[in-house]
């Protein structure tokens, strides 16, 4: 959304540049980072991917933002015990009080000199909240490239999805409710 659809929409939050809370964690993985097959857990990653996300959440609504959900969370390659991981993150969309945060994992050798790999990536929303818990409103986004124009796009479709599956699964299940069926 540009600062001028905001003003159109009465929202009085001026907006933020993606380059205003890009954010990048970086953490080494050790031994007891590892799974059982001796490679870094999944869950692992997740954190790293979470913790990122919310930093740049945070930043870019200005206070506390709470995971609402994780899409897409993809694994590509393996991370190892010795591998510094990168996690990069930016704010795609904003509605109202929620954001979408486009995550990358890369992962690089600790002791060679080749470019890191990526060995990941998520989509996540996070909801805007006050003291209270409440959701308070979030500035809306402004791309600045077209890389992030076309980020801000695929986020408008993925949102578009998870509310049509949302909507077809509460219907499903009234439903099914409605015809005696517990579930």
């Amino acid at each position: 959304m540009t600062d001028r659809n905001a003003a159109e929409s009465g929202d009085d939050l001026p907006g933020k540049p993606t380059s205003m809370s890009r954010t990048t964690l970086s953490h080494i993985m050790t031994a007891n980072d590892t799974n059982l097959l001796g490679t870094v857990h999944g869950g692992v990653i997740m954190k790293l991917v979470d913790d990122a996300a919310g930093a740049v959440a945070g930043r870019h609504s200005g206070g506390p933002a709470v995971t609402a959900s994780m899409d897409e969370m993809a694994f590509l390659e393996p991370v190892r015990v010795g591998d510094l991981v990168h996690v990069k993150a930016q704010v795609n969309w904003t509605g109202r009080t929620s954001m979408e945060v486009g995550v990358r994992v890369l992962a690089e050798r600790w002791n060679e000199s080749t470019p890191p790999t990526q060995v990941g990536s998520a989509y996540l929303v996070f909801a805007a909240v006050d003291a209270d818990g409440k959701p308070r409103r979030v500035p809306p986004v402004i791309a600045e490239t077209d890389r992030d124009r076309r980020r801000n796009q695929e986020a408008q479709i993925r949102r578009t999805h998870r509310l049509a599956r949302r909507r077809a699964i509460r219907e499903l299940r009234e439903k099914r409710a409605a015809e005696g069926f517990e579930d």
